[in-house]
């Protein structure tokens, strides 16, 4: 995964999270209304903040990402405690020279064709808000911190929340 410096200086801890997490679920709203979450192996996390994946261009989520463009992309790290939520705008990107920089291997087993595979697309999700949670690295500074936040009722231990407003 390619992870570039952020232009947006406040989007460099979402752009870490991301790359030491990479794999997302994206929800996306159907004609009904309803909402659907399918995992996604993010290919790149661009410097204008940017979220690349590459899908199929008859995967229902494409109806749906297209029509409605809202969408939700959630990374966690559990054993971490860390979790990033980020809503953004989808597009269907079909740019053979950004596939090309973005290929690896591993996509070929659902595209054996390569990105000359006429339902290969990219799924550009352009950052609207991120909110992140990072806690603190090992286990016994969580447990420290929780102790802490017990008896003082300061949750300043338990890690870093925040949000970023990126696209208004």
């Amino acid at each position: 995964m390619d992870i570039e410096r952020q232009h947006n200086p406040e989007l460099e801890p979402v752009a870490l999270m991301v790359k030491d997490i990479g794999f997302a679920m994206m929800t996306s709203v159907d004609a009904e209304g309803a909402l659907h979450s399918r995992p996604m192996s993010t290919m790149q996390m661009d410097a204008e903040g940017n979220l690349w994946f590459f899908t199929s261009i008859s995967s229902p989520k494409m109806d749906e990402a297209t029509e409605h463009r809202k969408v939700a992309v959630t990374y966690a790290r559990a054993d971490k405690q860390d979790y990033v939520a980020i809503s953004g705008t989808a597009s269907v990107v079909r740019d053979k020279g950004k596939m090309m920089s973005l290929w690896t291997p591993w996509i070929k087993p659902w595209f054996p064709r390569g990105i000359e595979d006429p339902d290969l697309v990219l799924l550009k999700v352009s950052i609207d808000e991120a909110q992140y949670w990072d806690a603190p690295g090992s286990a016994v500074k969580r447990a420290m911190g929780f102790a802490k936040a017990l008896v003082t009722h300061n949750t300043d231990g338990l890690g870093e929340n925040r949000t970023v407003h990126v696209r208004h």
